[in-house]
């Protein structure tokens, strides 16, 4: 699935049976999954190991990937301004759009989120059913959040590590990143923040890992995590270039180097990635916050999480400008 929804295909997972309930299993001889319907009981088993892309369809027939979209509040939206420019990291021009908070624009000084899009989305879907300029005009519990700009640009499909002939990571960090710092955004030290849905929210984490320097906090959405290349390369065969790629930037791996910095991580229970997700919380350093709530890999889950993830982001960035 392409869009605000992001990637629907899920990591190499150990089936867990308990949750194949008699509706679920009705609904697979229903004909729900297609590819299940011809498998039957081997089909069952391999959707449940994650090896078919069908576990979610059964999950959505049996509502288990239902979670109500938040209420959503605005004060007045600040300029918000769309470009492009060419990446000599990535070969190619990205689009991108910059976002102010209410009664903020060109020439205002303040931190910046670096918002990065799931797989198949680019800069103007990045964010689940908000714009840019509405994620920073957010009202949260009826306050509006701290003011901060935000950023999206296009980084391809290539999981925001680099590729060969294709560095998003760098295009991030050497050249979006700077040119908001010359417009007074992300300037003082520890100003900047990384947020990400799915492919994204692994970019957001690896920024963050790889630049702790750089990156004063990060929020993931839903990250798409797996625990081996093995898991990935059968998932997405185009997520890393190599298995030594992925060994570099394995967000659990290197996930030590987040401590000292507020990290919040929040996935659904029936989330095909959600056991990387788990062996990530496992690897995080003490402080971190995850949410574990129902639901699954889906744009309905990424809208419920964005407030909290916007507030948590906005509070350490505002902390982090005063301490």
């Amino acid at each position: 699935m392409t869009g605000a929804d992001g990637p629907e295909q899920p990591g190499h997972a150990e089936p867990d049976l308990s949750r194949w309930t008699r509706r679920r299993l009705l609904a697979v001889g229903l004909g729900g999954v297609a590819a299940v319907a011809v498998a039957g009981a081997a089909g069952v088993e391999l959707v449940a190991h994650g090896v078919l892309p069908g576990r979610q369809t059964l999950d959505r027939l049996d509502g288990g990937c239902d979670v109500a979209r938040p209420d959503l509040h605005f004060s007045t939206p600040g300029d918000s301004r769309s470009g492009s420019f060419y990446s000599a990291a990535r070969h190619t021009t990205v689009g991108y759009t910059l976002a102010y908070p209410p009664g903020h624009g060109a020439g205002s000084a303040l931190p910046l989120v670096v918002m990065l899009h799931g797989f198949g989305a680019n800069h103007q879907t990045a964010l689940a059913g908000l714009s840019p300029a509405q994620a920073v005009a957010l009202r949260v519990d009826g306050r509006p959040l701290a003011p901060m700009a935000l950023v999206t640009v296009d980084g391809g499909d290539g999981y925001w590590n680099p590729h060969p002939g294709d560095d998003p990571l760098a295009m991030v960090v050497d050249e979006l990143i700077p040119r908001c710092q010359r417009l007074g955004l992300g300037s003082a030290p520890r100003s900047i923040a990384t947020m990400g849905i799915s492919m994204g929210g692994y970019g957001a984490l690896l920024i963050a890992e790889r630049y702790p320097r750089l990156i004063a906090a990060v929020a993931a959405i839903s990250p798409a995590i797996w625990t081996t290349y093995d898991e990935a390369h059968a998932a997405n065969a185009g997520a890393f270039a190599s298995p030594a790629a992925f060994a570099a930037d394995d967000a659990i791996t290197h996930a030590p180097e987040l401590a000292g910095r507020p990290v919040r991580v929040a996935s659904g229970d029936d989330d095909p990635f959600h056991p990387g997700v788990e062996a990530l919380a496992r690897a995080l350093p003490s402080g971190a916050v995850v949410e574990f709530a129902p639901g699954c890999h889906t744009g309905s889950f990424f809208a419920s999480q964005e407030p909290a993830a916007l507030a948590f982001l906005g509070t350490h960035l505002q902390a982090a400008g005063t301490g």
